[in-house]
């Protein structure tokens, strides 16, 4: 377990969680790929243990009977999906990419596999741009504003 710091896109929502599990899982279901975009990769953490900074900021949206996920109403990055009903009360998933630091995080599970498709991994051969060379590309467009 350990305590890690995180913030939204924009930096409105920001938190401190302790005692977050140092595994994340993957679900593919289509509500989370909806929601994010893609495979959702989230941390757990125990609802007590979440700081919040910038609350007026989060909204929240009721997605099934069972859970609800949170939203910064500035900038739209998902916060957190929780179960509100069932045996994982008391227990929030936080999204891998808020996170300030990610080190020592390693994969458990993986949910909803059977709906993982083609878009999920890069196919050989694909044009991949390391940090470095999309840098120079921001350089370049950059220059051009």
């Amino acid at each position: 377990m350990t305590d890690r710091t995180g913030h939204c896109l924009c930096g409105a929502v920001r938190f401190t969680a302790r005692g977050m599990e140092d595994t994340f899982s993957t679900c593919y279901c289509d509500m989370c790929q909806r929601w994010g975009g893609g495979p959702y990769r989230g941390v757990t953490v125990p609802t007590e243990g979440l700081e919040i900074e910038g609350r007026s900021h989060i909204g929240i949206l009721k997605t099934s009977a069972f859970a609800e996920r949170a939203f910064c109403k500035k900038c739209g990055s998902g916060i957190w999906w929780r179960m509100v009903a069932g045996p994982y009360v008391g227990k929030t998933s936080i999204p891998v990419g808020l996170l300030d630091d990610r080190t020592g995080l390693t994969p458990s599970s993986v949910t909803f596999s059977d709906l993982k498709d083609h878009t999920n991994l890069p196919p050989e051969g694909v044009e991949e741009l390391d940090s470095e060379a999309v840098a120079k590309i921001i350089e370049t467009i950059e220059r051009t504003l």
